[in-house]
């Protein structure tokens, strides 16, 4: 069974094909890097993939399970563009109350080793609506990573991160995928993103234009994949 199965997904903004028949399957302990230019259709892919969005056609399953289940919330954690935290609740707040949500056993605990896996120990108590965007998405990974999903789904989420914060989420990342843990990563940082991936898929004004295994080619000119399939 695949960790993430996507079968002939349309999604519409009006008259107009966001994605066009989209057929993805993503086996588990994958690492997918879904990779195109802007306004490609990658958000809304990974929205639906999510079971935020509902396709105008086809199907989203997440280990089997339809991606708008209720079950499936607790096997999924997610890092969008929309950080969506709480600006009046602490970092530690912030955490513990997720924490509750998927019905840890010790979310406080939790919280407070996540805080500290990413750096914002020494501001675990302070209000959200005062961090910087880099602190705000260094807590939004955290977030996701709080309940050891078996499956990450990640929009750009090396976004506002310097250099040190990056190389901690690559080391979380590459933790999660030894724990069998599978992840779908859209992003722009073409050399972070592959040097992870075992799988690509690019998109293209909504459809895909390739999927499958991550080359040699690939890794050492990330450009390539944009080239070969005409998307310079």
């Amino acid at each position: 069974m695949n960790a993430v199965a996507v079968e002939g997904v349309w999604k519409y903004y009006g008259d107009f094909p966001a994605l066009r028949g989209i057929n993805l399957e993503v086996a588990p302990g994958a690492c997918l890097a879904l990779l195109g230019r802007n306004g490609a259709g990658k958000t809304t892919l990974l929205r639906i993939i999510a079971g935020f969005s509902r396709p105008g056609r086809g199907s989203v399953r997440i280990e089997g399970v339809d991606a708008r289940e209720a079950a499936t919330r607790s096997r999924i954690g997610v890092l969008g563009h929309g950080i969506s935290l709480y600006d009046e609740l602490s970092a530690l707040e912030n955490l513990a109350l997720f924490g509750r949500l998927y019905n840890l056993p010790d979310p406080k605990k939790a919280a407070l080793e996540w805080l500290e896996r990413t750096g914002l120990e020494r501001v675990r108590n302070g209000l959200v609506r005062e961090f910087s965007r880099g602190m705000r998405q260094r807590l939004a990974v955290a977030r996701a990573f709080l309940h050891n999903p078996p499956v990450l789904l990640l929009d750009e989420p090396f976004t506002a991160l310097d250099d040190r914060a990056i190389a901690v989420l690559q080391t979380l990342l590459r933790e999660a995928l030894q724990r069998g843990s599978t992840i779908l990563m859209s992003t722009h940082q073409l050399r972070e993103a592959l040097e992870l991936a075992t799988h690509v898929a690019l998109l293209s004004r909504g459809r895909l234009a390739h999927h499958g295994e991550r080359t040699p080619e690939m890794l050492a000119d990330p450009g390539w994949l944009y080239t070969h399939y005409g998307e310079a």
